[in-house]
């Protein structure tokens, strides 16, 4: 995926980022720009530059995902899309994030998620999409359920945070379930 995708809600613009972007944009362009392109603080800069040094890809795995940019201020002020693209199974799990809790609760994840849904399902091909989620994160819970996600089950100290092992509750929706 490397020529530019961009899709459009009522509020928000989402420009696509594959690591052929970052890829791009950490060998053409300064970091200031590069700062600028995403809107992010130096962690969030050192986190692209990592990847973009020590990969994102391997042989059968990927990401995609969109910079979301509110129509307003031309501004980033979150991601959503797809880690762990495995192309040969046609799946993937999805992640998103608004970066202020200014942005939260406006309804604007609710807005870009279902965009970003059907372009995984049409456009990437999945057929299935899963996403991991600590139980106490009732605003995701809400926004999986809203979109016909399931929950599966409990994967136990799945990931690790804030210096100790956290569950992870899976959901999916299978490109089927999504269609109906």
């Amino acid at each position: 995926m490397t020529t530019e995708i961009i899709l459009f809600t009522d509020r928000l613009l989402l420009k696509g980022i594959s690591p052929q972007v970052i890829h791009h944009l950490f060998n053409n362009k300064t970091k200031a720009e590069i700062i600028q392109f995403f809107a992010f603080d130096e962690a969030g800069y050192l986190h692209f530059k990592n990847m973009h040094e020590k990969g994102m890809e391997t042989y059968s795995l990927s990401l995609f995902f969109f910079l979301l940019i509110d129509k307003q201020t031309n501004l980033p002020i979150g991601e959503c899309g797809f880690h762990t693209w495995n192309k040969k199974h046609n799946r993937a799990d999805a992640f998103y994030l608004l970066r202020n809790d200014a942005d939260k609760q406006k309804g604007l994840m609710s807005e870009a998620f279902p965009i970003v849904l059907k372009y995984g399902f049409e456009e990437m091909k999945l057929h299935r999409i899963a996403a991991m989620i600590a139980d106490w994160n009732t605003a995701s819970k809400k926004l999986l359920l809203k979109n016909n996600f399931k929950k599966e089950g409990t994967l136990r100290e799945d990931y690790f945070i804030d210096g100790s092992n956290q569950d992870s509750d899976c959901y999916s929706l299978l490109k089927w379930e999504w269609q109906q």
